[in-house]
């Protein structure tokens, strides 16, 4: 009696290999030097565009204003003041010690070496993971990646691109059970930016998932706790608190704007999805028929799209954060797919960061131009020693001017909460930080501008909208001229 054949069982599917142990030192080193000098040239060009131009965005110029203010002795949070950690305006304030003020091109070098240390630790957790080849794919996935997005977010040398290389710091410690390593590398991501704290979660993950002991909790929590401390200690802890955590409520709120943020938001989107294009198609087809990675890679990703989406404002430079758990998504997406993949996605990555090159080298810039042209006009009508007011969200312009503030509010934002993107409902100064226009009042007093510049242009922040403004260039000052669209104020005669 013939038997029944026994129906096959479908394979189980695939999934990347598990981590390897570490290789011989001379193994090591050949690799590295021959990986190394590829991932320097491409870091070089793909930040070419970095240094064509004197300035990329406002934030570049309150960190410059800034570095300036410190280096004359002044204090942050204090003489000068922001919604953010100190470690990036004292990055500037060591550049422009050691290279001078004038330009901003020791910074954008230190940008570039941060972006090539991303690219390094990246690679070395794919090598460690999946192989030499997905090693020399996480690295170079990264930086074709990296700028993919407006030149004014992926090539300016601010608080993202500072943050990620601890970032990427603290899962390489991690994955290697370094437990005080990754707690300090997570804390100079916090001190770069808030939202680099977010790998905190799948460096926690990794810390839960190889049976931790006791001291390795502790290891970790002090390494994250005694540096952030330390850097409250030598500011001001008070301010320091303010200014990183609890004094952003108006900041972070969603209300107002809504349909202005969240086309913001599709619009940048949009333009990652197409920097990434070469990225997205391998993890979304291994979805389907296995695990990608591990689950901290996941995590990593998950917290950072959280980080993006905190405070509901959606700049582009926000979306740098996602980009390097995507390359090792990809990256290991790659290994179990067939090797023709492998050359399509690398293919389809250098196709796109041409592009944003492109748009980076070619692009116009207006709001530059026109911060140049104000500066001029400001530099012309002042003396070095005199103090100014520039009413706008371009603080470049006392840069560019080599003016010094007249106030420690460098934008009309902090004043009116239009920093946040806010295009008019929640903008005035009932949603100013709290405690700021009486500090403003004081300081219009003790140290009254020589020329204050009405920057608004029709925006909700202008003069005639924001009462105490209006009434002390009604009262103390006359307009001057016309530059560009901006008014000058001088303070006239009793």
């Amino acid at each position: 009696m013939p038997r029944t054949p026994l129906p096959r069982q479908a394979p189980p599917p695939p999934r990347p290999p598990a981590p390897r142990a570490e290789l011989p030192a001379r193994s090591r080193y050949r690799y590295w030097t021959r990986l190394l000098p590829a991932l320097v040239a491409l870091a070089c060009v793909t930040r070419v565009p970095a240094f064509l131009q004197p300035l990329w965005n406002p934030d570049e110029g309150y960190l410059a204003v800034q570095a300036r203010i410190l280096a004359d002795g002044g204090e942050l949070y204090e003489s000068v003041v922001d919604r953010k950690p100190p470690l990036v305006p004292w990055l500037y304030a060591g550049a422009f010690a050691l290279f001078g003020d004038a330009s901003l091109t020791s910074v954008r070098v230190l940008a570039l070496l941060a972006q090539l240390l991303t690219a390094v630790l990246l690679a070395s957790l794919a090598r460690r993971r999946w192989g030499d080849t997905a090693g020399r794919t996480a690295g170079v996935l990264y930086l074709l990646a990296s700028i993919g997005l407006n030149p004014e977010d992926a090539q300016a040398a601010t608080f993202e691109v500072f943050m990620l290389a601890p970032t990427a710091a603290a899962m390489w410690c991690a994955d290697r059970r370094r437990w005080g390593a990754a707690g300090a590398a997570v804390a100079c991501a916090f001190l770069a930016k808030q939202t680099g704290g977010a790998v905190l979660v799948p460096v926690v993950w990794l810390l839960w998932n190889s049976a931790p002991s006791r001291s390795g909790v502790l290891r970790l929590a002090v390494g994250l706790v005694v540096p952030v401390l330390a850097v409250a200690g030598v500011t001001d802890p008070a301010g320091f608190l303010f200014w990183t955590v609890t004094g952003s409520g108006a900041y972070a709120s969603f209300t107002g704007s809504e349909l202005h943020v969240l086309a913001r938001g599709l619009i940048n989107t949009a333009i990652l999805a197409v920097a990434c294009a070469g990225l997205i198609p391998p993890v979304v087809r291994v979805l389907r028929i296995a695990r990608t990675g591990s689950a901290e890679l996941w995590l990593w990703l998950g917290s950072s799209a959280a980080a993006v989406l905190a405070g509901f404002h959606f700049f582009g430079h926000y979306y740098l954060q996602v980009i390097p758990p995507l390359a090792l998504l990809a990256t290991a997406a790659l290994q179990i797919l067939p090797r023709d993949r492998l050359a399509t996605a690398l293919f389809t990555s250098a196709c796109c960061c041409t592009l944003f090159l492109a748009w980076g080298v070619l692009a116009p810039r207006p709001e530059l131009a026109h911060a140049q042209r104000v500066a001029d006009a400001v530099a012309h009508r002042t003396a070095p020693g005199d103090r100014v007011l520039v009413w706008g969200i371009h603080p470049e312009t006392y840069w560019l001017a080599d003016r010094t503030p007249a106030s420690r509010y460098l934008t009309a934002g902090l004043l009116t909460n239009y920093s946040g993107g806010r295009n008019g409902p929640q903008v005035g100064e009932k949603y100013a930080v709290a405690g700021a226009w009486p500090v403003f009042r004081e300081e219009m007093r003790t140290r009254a501008p020589a020329l204050i510049v009405d920057d608004s242009r029709g925006k909700p922040y202008a003069p005639d909208r924001v009462p105490s403004l209006g009434h002390l260039l009604a009262a103390e000052y006359e307009v001057v001229g016309v530059v560009d669209g901006a008014v000058l104020y001088a303070r006239g005669a009793p």
